[in-house]
């Protein structure tokens, strides 16, 4: 039996920092599902993954004489999947510069490269996603989720819309799971579906533009409008408006403020008003901090917002500046334009400065942020924490790490 493995291409995965400090590639979320859920609802087995050591702890790394290693950022499809059938030992996939998929024994992650000279070349020509920059997120979003739209929902029925003061258009193109609650809404599916999972709540005079996924016990507050390719990952609260945008889980954009062409990870939180720019005022292409170069790089993208790392805060009123990249742990406060990047493990605000978030005061802040959703958070997330915090020591002011408040 063929052993499937993602893995998180060398070159690549820097790019997609600091999404990816705290989880492989392929559990980024785009449409719906993450990357890992659609290879093994395609597949029918679940992949492992292939990534950083201080990540194979909690994502494990199963090794096989016969190996298909994925490229973590590949959405498959039904040619590509058929194309990887045909895959035999020693050959690899690729569509221009980028490997694709590689049918091999056990390799180390150095070799993963397009260019190895050891792999027996077969392209592939059709159309395929491949998530390799932090915007490419966003602008695939909207397709992934008429992809995966269409798989969960094929041969299924939807539970009926009930409420009388609700109006929707397209209703063959809506679908809401068992446990949701829709109260005088408007869900528009004419330009792309709605998917509302398990025991969502969408509240009074919410208004939904498809394509848009909600996931499971998500909750979109009152008036709040959704805008088209936005995922609502699970347990999020959101409201305000929010376009092209995703949050990935257990994340807070609760109240009024924009949020647009942006994508927060898990356990974060917005606060009141908090808004950002997503285009410049001269229309020219948005630049963005690279976790490769170190500086701000041209995206070749007109509409780019806010990328935050997990369990980062801002506080009410923030203002985020057009590509704005905030690491984990990070605590935002105070009046102005924050930079455009924010180191991981900071704290502070435009007017005051930043300065190192305590380690340990970081942990207890998540433990006791889990613990509110019946969460706990473990020693193996600590240990990546602190491989992460290490990772960062050069971005920060090193001070000790003290017990005492």
């Amino acid at each position: 039996m063929i052993n499937y493995v993602l893995f998180d291409g060398p070159k690549i995965r820097p790019h997609l920092l600091p999404l990816v400090f705290t989880r492989p590639m392929a559990e980024l979320r785009v449409g719906i599902r993450t990357i890992t859920e659609k290879w093994t609802d395609w597949l029918g087995v679940k992949p492992t993954h292939y990534t950083q050591p201080y990540l194979q702890g909690k994502y494990p790394y199963k090794k096989s004489s016969d190996t298909i290693y994925l490229h973590g950022g590949l959405c498959p499809n039904e040619r590509l999947v058929r194309s990887l059938e045909q895959l035999k030992p020693g050959e690899a996939l690729l569509q221009g510069p980028i490997l694709l998929a590689v049918r091999a024994k056990h390799l180390a992650l150095e070799d993963l490269v397009h260019d190895n000279p050891n792999f027996q070349k077969q392209y592939y020509w059709d159309k395929v996603t491949v998530i390799q920059r932090l915007p490419d997120l966003v602008v695939h979003n909207g397709e992934q989720i008429k992809t995966d739209f269409d798989r969960i929902t094929a041969g299924r029925t939807s539970q009926p819309i009930t409420d009388r003061f609700t109006a929707y258009y397209n209703e063959e193109q809506i679908f809401i799971e068992e446990g949701v609650q829709i109260h005088s809404a408007i869900l528009n599916a004419e330009n792309g579906p709605i998917y509302l999972g398990k025991d969502v709540q969408v509240q009074d005079g919410v208004i939904i533009q498809g394509p848009f996924a909600a996931l499971e016990g998500a909750v979109i507050n009152l008036g709040g409008k959704m805008r088209k390719s936005t995922t609502i990952g699970p347990h999020c609260k959101v409201g305000g408006e929010v376009s092209m945008s995703i949050l990935m889980g257990h994340s807070n954009k609760g109240h009024d403020g924009f949020l647009g062409n942006s994508y927060l990870a898990e356990w974060c939180n917005l606060g009141a008003n908090t808004n950002n720019s997503n285009l410049k005022n001269d229309y020219g292409n948005v630049k963005l901090y690279d976790y490769t170069t170190k500086q701000l790089e041209d995206t070749g993208r007109q509409f780019v917002g806010l990328f935050m790392g997990d369990y980062s805060k801002a506080g009410i009123s923030t203002m985020f500046n057009t590509g704005t990249v905030v690491g984990i742990n990070v605590n935002l406060f105070g009046a102005g334009f924050p930079p455009k990047h924010i180191p991981s493990f900071s704290w502070g605000g435009a007017d005051t400065g930043f300065e190192p978030y305590r380690f340990s005061k970081a942990v207890d802040v998540a433990r006791n942020t889990m613990d509110r959703r019946g969460r706990l958070f473990t020693e193996e997330e600590e240990d990546i924490w602190r491989a992460v915090y290490a990772l960062e020591q050069n971005e920060i002011p090193h001070v000790p790490d003290l017990d005492e408040d």
